[in-house]
Order: structure tokens, then C-alpha cells, then sequence
């Protein structure tokens, strides 16, 4: 069994959820939740905030690894950098305690939770609440997000580990 933490980064809101299984078996929902901080705060505030509630849900749920949203490009440049600011904290984070840190898009996520890389938050939110055997839809859309980012990796982080185990020994034959 391999524990997720997914980190959907944002200043005012930073989604986490955490959820334990193996591909092919049944999820189980960890821990979800969100990170807030105040909008008209200054940004080293936030950041050291944010951290701090991620260095708190790293103690907590003691993930084998952290998947965190690959920042895009936007049409607001400022929601961009906070978001890429989020971005970072949560990896620096991760790297500090040695836990593996993996990226994924959101296409890539919505693609592997609903079939469609340009499903709608509503979907995706649907779709992780039929997969972790929930009452309800977790809220925010950040928290929904982040468990969506954690089932997306342990689904697709298995099968990329084994490629690139297989191409490593693959270079290391003559």
C-alpha cells in the first residue's frame, strides 16, 4: 500500500488530501483539507503559513510520497506566480524529509479520474467521491482537487516507476 499526499497549491486556499491504496484495489480516503490564509496578507506571510500547514499534514499522515499540481500558464500572471509560489513551498517541503515529489498536469489528472482530460471541477469531484466511497463531495474544490492529484498519482506513479526502473536497467546492459 502507498500513501499519497496531493497538493493543489493556491495562496488563499491550498488543497490537501491524502489517500492510501495500490492500482487495481480500493482507495481510502487518509485525510483532506485545505490550508488557508488571508488574501490581504503579505506574500512571506502566506508562504510561511502554508508551509507551516504542510510541514503539520507531513507530520500528520506521514505520506511515501507528495504529488502537487504542475503550474500552467494563465491568463492572470499574478494568480500564476502565488500559485507557483504554493507550488514550490509544498516541494521544498517534501524534499526536506526525502519523500518523492511528482508533478502532474491537470489534464493529466482529470484524464486520469475521469476519462477526459477536459472534465469540469464537477466532475472530477464526483468522480473522487464515487472513488473513495464518500457521503458527500469534499469541499472546497481545492480539497477535492488535491485527492484527485493524490489517486491520479497512485495510478499513474506505479506504472511510471516501474518504465523508469525497466529503462535503467535496460541502459545498464551492454
Amino acid at each position: 500500500m502507498l500513501r499519497v499526499l496531493g497538493v493543489d497549491p493556491g495562496l488563499t486556499r491550498c488543497g490537501l488530501g491524502a489517500v492510501e491504496g495500490r492500482p487495481g484495489a480500493p482507495l481510502s480516503l487518509v485525510a483532506v483539507g485545505v490550508v488557508r490564509t488571508p488574501p490581504d496578507a503579505e506574500i512571506g506571510a502566506r508562504l510561511v503559513a502554508i508551509e507551516a500547514g504542510i510541514e503539520q499534514w507531513l507530520d500528520e499522515v506521514r505520506p511515501d510520497a507528495v504529488a502537487v499540481e504542475r503550474v500552467f500558464a494563465q491568463h492572470n500572471v499574478r494568480t500564476v506566480m502565488g500559485t507557483a509560489q504554493a507550488a514550490a513551498v509544498a516541494i521544498v517541503c517534501a524534499a526536506r524529509r526525502g519523500l518523492p515529489v511528482a508533478l502532474h498536469t491537470p489534464s493529466e489528472v482529470k484524464a486520469a479520474i475521469t476519462g477526459s482530460g477536459t472534465a469540469d471541477k464537477k466532475q472530477v469531484g464526483a468522480m473522487v467521491t464515487r472513488l473513495l466511497r464518500l457521503d458527500a463531495m469534499p469541499r472546497p474544490a481545492d480539497a477535492a482537487d488535491a485527492l484527485a492529484l493524490a489517486i491520479c498519482h497512485l495510478w499513474r506513479g506505479a506504472a511510471q516507476n516501474r518504465l523508469a526502473d525497466a529503462l535503467a536497467r535496460a541502459k545498464g546492459k551492454p
